[in-house]
């Protein structure tokens, strides 16, 4: 690996350009490449041998781009191949996803926590153990979110149907007296603005794309592999309509890049 290689970063679609751009922000030297794979997604309804599939095959395509590093960066993919991942690429910088519950458990003032993530997320094992290790002095309350990831791959932001779909899916978390709120997918970071105009100012708000972010540094400078130079402007890859994300890709990410279509 040298230092100027880029940063392979992937999702099952745009969430994961929420953690690109804290990559961006805290590693500006760097080169970035992205893979969403909106052509299977939701990655939530597919199996975890499916999703797995899909990972190894992204994973396979940035070593062929001469990734210095791979980060998972959709917290579905991480529960399912994180660990087979570590295993096939033991010498491989690789960051994955994980539900902020520990800061979350010591940022709350109320005792009690709501989580808004995908059906998969909440129902995994991984998930489990971190309540476990992490939630016992606080109460979390749990919220599924079916339908809001397909409307934020859409572009989708602030129409009236997601604000009555995201409206929907805080008020019990509001009606439960959480003080913070876990945003457990990649995807929701790009609704903040929504959020803070239905949310009383008191609730915080946790995501974990910084704390990628600064992971994947320390992973870099400890390998002696953080870049110095000037970076090659970022190149994306769909599974989907490559026309489709080239026209909403300014709306979530605010420099330039190149798309193409990803046929693996």
């Amino acid at each position: 690996m040298v230092k100027d290689a880029p940063i392979g970063v992937f999702d099952s679609g745009v969430g994961g350009l929420s953690v690109l751009d804290e990559i961006q922000c805290l590693l500006p030297h760097e080169s970035l490449l992205y893979v969403a794979d909106c052509g299977h997604i939701p990655y939530g309804e597919k199996t975890p041998a499916f999703i797995l599939d899909r990972s190894r095959r992204v994973a396979a395509f940035f070593r062929e781009k001469g990734a210095k590093a791979f980060v998972i960066a959709c917290n579905t993919a991480t529960v399912a191949a994180v660990a087979d991942l570590r295993q096939d690429y033991p010498d491989w910088p690789l960051v994955g996803m994980e539900p902020a519950v520990k800061p979350a458990a010591a940022a709350t003032r109320s005792g009690v926590v709501g989580v808004l993530a995908t059906t998969g997320t909440l129902q995994s094992a991984k998930f489990a153990a971190l309540l476990d290790r992490f939630a016992t002095d606080v109460r979390v309350i749990t919220q599924p979110c079916p339908g809001l990831v397909e409307l934020i791959e859409t572009g989708d932001l602030s129409s009236p149907a997601l604000r009555v779909m995201l409206q929907g899916y805080v008020e019990p978390l509001i009606a439960a007296g959480c003080d913070t709120i876990i945003l457990g997918c990649t995807h929701y970071p790009f609704l903040k603005p929504l959020l803070a105009e239905m949310l009383p100012p008191t609730i915080i708000l946790i995501d974990t794309g910084a704390a990628v972010a600064r992971q994947l540094q320390r992973l870099l400078s400890d390998r002696e592999l953080l870049a110095t130079g000037n970076p090659v402007p970022a190149q994306f890859w769909t599974s989907g309509d490559p026309e489709h994300l080239r026209k909403i890709l300014p709306t979530l990410w605010n420099f330039p890049g190149v798309v193409r279509s990803f046929g693996l």
